[in-house]
């Protein structure tokens, strides 16, 4: 008699194993391979929106549409117009060296060069029987069967073709051509983002050339009507108007080399401080050959060119107030310190060892030129002047935003 089993023991299952991809129902298999295909033009479009650098996209590109149509091989055809040939510019299975060197025909009579010329898609499902297009060397040294090609296409001139080829036996099917196009609208997008952003960079460069040509232009003038001022002021045998064009000189200079900088630096719109005051120091001991002008800075400060400018010549004034008036005909040391209060706050100073300022000494209450022109600069760059009487001499000191 057969044996019961009893109520506590469980029949014996055996499983039957998965079914291999190649075993499964062809409907299954074409569905899965559908979905991933998605999956793919999903990963692309994601990649693309990254900002990935356009040849690492065009390689990813070429794995991943090698493996959504299951095939051995994928590449990029760039269309190089001054040769009429397309050349490899990225691709998978390919032997090694052939990327950037291998090119193929752009011709009417080439597969890739009939997607490129009409912009068509191309399918050559049997190479070997094929009485359309003759089989690239590339395509035949490889042994490829069948190839499908579209067109790489951006706003403007076709970049080149996107190519998929394989040496198995079958067919590439109008859905094969749906995702192949997908993918090179990506990469097409992409194209044209690139071409857009080198147009706006060749516009900004065009821009910041004029931009420099115009601060040499007014560097050029200013130096002409400072050379002129001390013509003038040479030509006077009164002392005073000598000293007026001399001074007006002085001025029109500090804005000329605060032009000058501009013309020779990359950034127009900021200027690094602690170099700029540094060279206006310099400056300023030439055109001071009885002081010397020494300058000191905690550290490199940013700051805008406008208000750098301004600061500049609040600079130049307050020593050209302590070479007149602390030492006279004698001369003496000046000192310029650059320092930052706070991040956002710079701090300049100028010190002299001179004679010091009179009891009666007001900042707002002088009537000379060279103090209103302090006040006023100080003014527009809503900065805070304090003025400290020394053992020896005095020292101003402006606190002003970065801006």
């Amino acid at each position: 008699m057969p044996t019961v089993p009893s109520s506590d023991q469980k029949p014996s299952v055996v499983e039957s194993p998965p079914l291999s991809s190649a075993a499964q129902p062809a409907g299954e298999r074409a569905l899965a391979l559908r979905i991933r295909q998605q999956e793919i033009l999903a990963e692309l479009g994601v990649t693309a929106l990254r900002g990935t650098p356009f040849l690492e996209l065009l390689q990813e590109t070429v794995r991943l549409v090698a493996e959504g149509l299951e095939a051995e091989f994928c590449k990029v055809l760039e269309y190089i117009a001054a040769e009429k040939r397309l050349l490899l510019r990225a691709g998978v299975g390919w032997d090694l060296g052939l990327i950037g060197v291998a090119t193929v025909g752009a011709d009417m009579e080439s597969p890739s060069g009939y997607a490129l010329r009409t912009g068509k898609p191309v399918v050559s499902n049997q190479l070997e029987n094929e009485e359309r297009f003759r089989t690239p060397d590339l395509l035949a040294s490889h042994g490829v069967r069948r190839a499908i090609n579209v067109i790489l296409q951006g706003d403007g001139a076709p970049y080149g073709v996107l190519e998929v080829d394989s040496t198995s036996e079958g067919d590439f099917s109008e859905k094969d051509i749906a995702f192949l196009q997908g993918a090179a609208n990506i990469v097409g997008m992409a194209i044209e983002r690139q071409r857009q952003e080198r147009t706006l960079a060749a516009a900004l460069e065009h821009q910041l050339v004029l931009v420099k040509e115009i601060n040499h232009r007014v560097k050029n003038s200013l130096q002409l009507v400072a050379s002129m001022l001390n013509l003038r002021a040479s030509a006077h045998d009164d002392p005073t108007i000598r000293q007026v064009l001399g001074d007006a000189s002085a001025r029109v200079g500090a804005i000329s080399r605060a032009h000058d900088r501009l013309y020779r630096t990359t950034d127009i719109g900021r200027i690094e401080l602690a170099a700029y005051l540094a060279e206006v120091s310099r400056d300023l001991t030439e055109s001071m050959p009885n002081c010397s002008v020494d300058f000191e800075a905690a550290g490199p400060a940013h700051m805008a060119t406008d208000r750098a400018i301004r600061l500049a010549l609040l600079v130049t004034e307050l020593v050209t107030n302590a070479a007149k008036h602390a030492y006279g005909s004698e001369g003496g040391r000046i000192s310029v310190k650059l320092a930052l209060r706070d991040p956002l706050t710079a701090t300049v100073s100028v010190i002299d060892e001179g004679v010091g300022l009179p009891d009666a000494f007001r900042a707002d209450r002088v009537g000379g030129l060279g103090m209103r022109l302090i006040n006023a600069l100080v003014e527009q760059m809503d900065g805070a002047l304090r003025i400290d009487r020394r053992a020896r001499g005095a020292s101003f000191t402006v606190d002003v935003a970065l801006g």
